[in-house]
């Protein structure tokens, strides 16, 4: 075999290589690709029955009877098909509205889960008798399935029929607040001192590493660090907002420290040896012209961070905020839980209503944290320049 045809062999061996290469790529983006397809849709499909729930038409009488035994207050037959959290608030909408005794009003009643499952036509544990009932509901137009403003405006609650994710939502709010508040401001500055300012010698090159590493770490470990810190020692609450902020800052520190760096490093020394140049001090250097440079890339990075804090359970839930949180928090020191949590706990628990709302719920997580990914591309891409 002469060279000529040798060296053609070599190169249709390269080419060969290099298709199954490609083929081998494109066949891992398909399958990651159909992964999170079948992913999308199931929660879909579990998750969006739950964005409606069942009405039951009934009369409900005010009086002193009633208000001893709540159940008497609707007709027998449909005491059963009712939610149990309707009945209980009787005597409270007789506190808020006097006027209500010795009335009898005809209202639209949220039913209970093994209704709402029923008329969704899921698996539930309904009597035939208690079927036979909604079966004449239905034909009298006595009862439907609405809007599940609920799901949005309650918190949680052991009944499912009327558990939401507004304490939920509120609790994240103030965890994601404080979380920003404390480790955006930090990490920040930790990284125009080391990336500016710091002597290169053994001690900023440990602080470096250490840094790497904590980035890389499990985030339960941050979570044991916040209970010994936080808790035990600084005495913060425990299950509130400011140890859940607190522990999340510890955890988000790293990787705006890092995603700073590296669009502080992004700058050109020449901006820097300009401004030396005309005579600004460092600290002008950095001020005026090398931050606004990279504030894009510092943006993109602290909300990616935040994003990623957003999603956290595991560190959350070794400091407390696991907890049962049916009113929404007033105050960063009141017990709280957040989103992830929330989900978390309703797919814990045994019973089948609570499965659309867990789905549903991860719905919702899911749109935040893509709108917040999305911010960060196009913060990016707005106003990220090329060099």
């Amino acid at each position: 075999m002469n060279k000529e045809t040798r060296r053609l062999s070599i190169i249709k061996k390269r080419y060969r290589q290099e298709n199954m290469f490609k083929f081998s790529a494109i066949f891992a983006i398909i399958i990651a690709s159909s992964f999170l397809v079948f992913f999308l849709a199931n929660i879909s499909k579990t998750g969006y029955t739950a964005i409606q729930q069942t009405e039951i038409l009934t009369e409900v009488t005010y009086n002193d009877a009633t208000l001893k035994n709540t159940y008497r207050a609707v007709p027998r037959e449909l005491s059963r098909l009712l939610s149990r959290g309707f009945l209980r608030l009787i005597p409270r909408e007789v506190k808020a509205n006097p006027e209500l005794m010795g009335t009898t009003v005809t209202r639209w009643i949220v039913a209970n889960a093994e209704v709402d499952q029923y008329m969704k036509e899921k698996p539930n544990r309904l009597k035939s008798k208690q079927i036979a009932i909604i079966e004449k509901l239905r034909a009298e137009g006595k009862i439907k399935k609405t809007l599940n403003t609920g799901f949005f405006y309650n918190g949680d609650s052991k009944l499912p029929e009327i558990a939401g994710i507004l304490s939920a939502v509120v609790g994240t709010i103030y965890v994601m607040f404080l979380t920003m508040l404390f480790s955006v401001p930090i990490g920040v500055m930790t990284a125009v001192y080391l990336e500016e300012f710091a002597p290169d010698n053994w001690f900023t090159r440990t602080i470096e590493v250490n840094i790497n590493n904590l980035a890389a770490i499990p985030s339960i470990i941050f979570g044991l660090l916040g209970l010994a810190i936080f808790i035990n020692i600084f005495g913060v609450p425990r299950s509130s907002a400011l140890a859940g902020g607190l522990t999340l800052a510890l955890m988000t520190l790293p990787v705006i420290i890092i995603t700073t760096r590296t669009a502080l490093s992004s700058v050109p020394d020449n901006i820097r040896q300009g401004a030396q140049g005309v005579g600004a001090s460092p600290w002008q250097v950095v001020w005026h012209h090398v931050l606004p440079l990279s504030l894009p890339g510092i943006l993109t990075g602290s909300i990616i961070g935040l994003a990623q804090a957003m999603g956290e359970t595991a560190p959350l839930l070794i400091v407390g905020m696991l907890a049962y949180i049916p009113e929404a928090p007033t105050g960063i020191t009141d017990a709280a839980t957040v989103l992830p949590a929330q989900i978390y706990t309703w797919s814990a628990t045994s019973l089948r209503a609570y499965t659309e709302r867990t789905a549903l719920g991860i719905m919702v997580l899911l749109s935040v944290l893509l709108m917040l990914n999305a911010a960060a591309v196009m913060i990016r891409n707005k106003f990220e320049r090329k060099w």
